[in-house]
């Protein structure tokens, strides 16, 4: 299935959750506001360093989203 990151169309396999998809894309899930770039840490929802855009809606914890075929997920700044 193909999902598109940061604007980048990247092929994932059934069952991939998103945060994955992010690092094999090589880009973070969301920037601080120092500007350090952070991506998922737990991998079990708990510590919310994976939240990303999905579909357009902010703050979704990626490590918790399973990838759908067209998903949309844009790094949260």
């Amino acid at each position: 299935m193909t999902v598109t990151i940061n604007g980048r169309l990247l092929e994932v396999v059934a069952g991939t959750v998103v945060s994955a998809a992010m690092l094999q894309a090589g880009e973070p899930c969301r920037i601080s506001v120092s500007g350090e770039p952070r991506t998922a840490m737990c991998g079990m929802g708990i510590c919310f360093e994976c939240r990303a855009v999905v579909n357009g809606v902010a703050h979704r914890r990626t490590c918790q989203f399973v990838c759908a075929d067209g998903l949309r997920v844009e790094t949260m700044r």
